[in-house]
């Protein structure tokens, strides 16, 4: 790699979308072919395709990866348990259009790995016709030991909210703690370990994207700069385990249930690869912020970090100022043909002045009214318009055209806040004024 970061223990190249390449020893990457007659020190070549082999060059995904053993060499898969992951489509539960809102969960059962700590809040379109998402939380106290997991169904935008995870991926290590995002694209296989155990469990969200993979979004009128900057994201550097002659369960989702399969050896070998089918890591607070230096509060899509074009889209409310003249700067009350999940990682969100809770999250569907609290409507009806600098919070939300419905579980845990109505109560009559 011609430039890397370094973070800790992990180092990375910078670059979204780039064609990277890495090798863990030397000479074990093939120069001028990817599938020589012969690969380097004994390797295998393999090629993980993410997109069609049609797809266009700009949108095309492929990787090349060179291992100790081939991922052919498994036995077969058996059915096991999805305990509390839901998979699209989400049929338990009748659609509504109630708004709805949840407190964190409770902390795992302890001895709880990545995979056994998913939790489906809802989702929406069909895995199998690669089309829509489901929102998961996570809670882990427990490292996946022996035990390496892989999604054929979507890819996996991780958003920490409590403790550090260790992501070791086939490509290489990644770690993303609270303010950062971790992706692994479909079919890349990764075990998840919570880095710092002693503080306790760790806990996020993850955003399955069964779709277009995620990308940049276009940036318009605003030109050649601003929002996420491409050379913010960063993919690992080639490792793998040097004991990988083990046993290892291979976990697989696969058209929404989870299948495992006893393998005699860690698919966690890749010692080289170069391509751009590839797991990275960004910080959210490198999001470059642009706002109204005049009036009037923009969309939420100035806030996108990714998109799946025509399907979902991820954006951060992170630190910023605020400066419109005569403006309501909180978020306005709302109706809207997207669906949208809001998550907290940290601090507070300007649109609620209470009850939104760091690891809860709201879900409000197309078309759901909605918008600031009856309490944050009137601190800002009659604040002062100064410079306002927002830096107590960070939240995201994912937008998506389809409505989420929620699963049996979401509506029947006592996370969910019954009340959630009452926030808007107190918004009276102010007319005539």
């Amino acid at each position: 790699m011609e430039h890397t970061e370094k973070a800790g223990a992990e180092r990375y190249a910078p670059g979204f979308g780039n064609q990277h390449s890495s090798e863990a020893v030397p000479g074990a990457l093939p120069i001028g072919r990817n599938s020589p007659q012969r690969a380097p020190l004994g390797l295998y070549a393999e090629q993980l395709s993410g997109t069609a082999f049609t797809e266009p060059r700009a949108a095309n995904r492929r990787s090349w990866l060179y291992r100790v053993r081939p991922s052919a060499a498994h036995p077969p898969f058996r059915r096991i348990s999805g305990g509390s992951l839901r998979s699209a489509p989400f049929d338990e539960t009748v659609p509504e259009p109630n708004r709805l809102r949840w407190d964190p969960l409770p902390g795992p059962e302890p001895g709880t790995d990545f995979v056994a700590g998913l939790w489906t809040l809802g989702g929406n379109g069909d895995a199998r016709r690669r089309t829509g998402l489901a929102i998961h939380l996570y809670r882990c106290d427990a490292p996946m030991t022996d035990r390496v997991f892989g999604d054929a169904d979507g890819e996996l935008l991780i958003v920490p909210q409590r403790g550090t995870l260790l992501l070791r991926t086939e490509f290489g290590p990644l770690r993303a703690g609270p303010g950062q995002v971790a992706l692994i694209p479909r079919g890349v296989r990764f075990a998840a370990e919570p880095a710092e155990p002693a503080d306790g469990p760790a806990a996020g969200y993850v955003c399955e994207n069964y779709g277009t993979p995620l990308t940049l979004p276009e940036l318009g009128p605003i030109g050649a700069n601003g929002l996420a900057n491409p050379r913010d994201f960063l993919a690992p550097e080639a490792a793998f385990e040097e004991d990988c002659d083990r046993p290892v369960e291979l976990v697989s989702k696969f058209c929404g249930t989870l299948w495992a399969a006893a393998l005699d050896h860690s698919p966690l070998d890749v010692v080289a690869w170069h391509g751009n089918h590839v797991p990275y890591l960004y910080d959210l607070r490198r999001f470059n912020a642009l706002g109204s230096i005049s009036f009037d509060h923009p969309d939420p899509s100035i806030f996108t970090v990714l998109t799946s074009p025509g399907a979902l889209d991820f954006a951060v409310f992170a630190p910023r100022w605020l400066v419109g003249e005569d403006t309501f700067r909180p978020p306005y009350f709302h109706r809207n043909v997207m669906s949208e999940y809001m998550g907290l990682i940290e601090g507070a969100y300007d649109a609620k002045a209470s009850g939104f809770l760091p690891g809860g999250g709201s879900l409000h569907n197309m078309m759901s009214a909605h918008g600031p609290d009856a309490e944050t409507f009137r601190r800002a009806s009659e604040a002062e318009l100064a410079p306002q600098r927002v830096d107590d919070g960070l939240a995201f939300m994912v937008e998506t055209r389809w409505p989420v419905i929620p699963t049996a579980q979401a509506l029947a845990t006592p996370a969910l806040q019954r009340d959630y109505d009452a926030v808007w109560q107190g918004l009276g009559r102010n007319f005539p004024a």
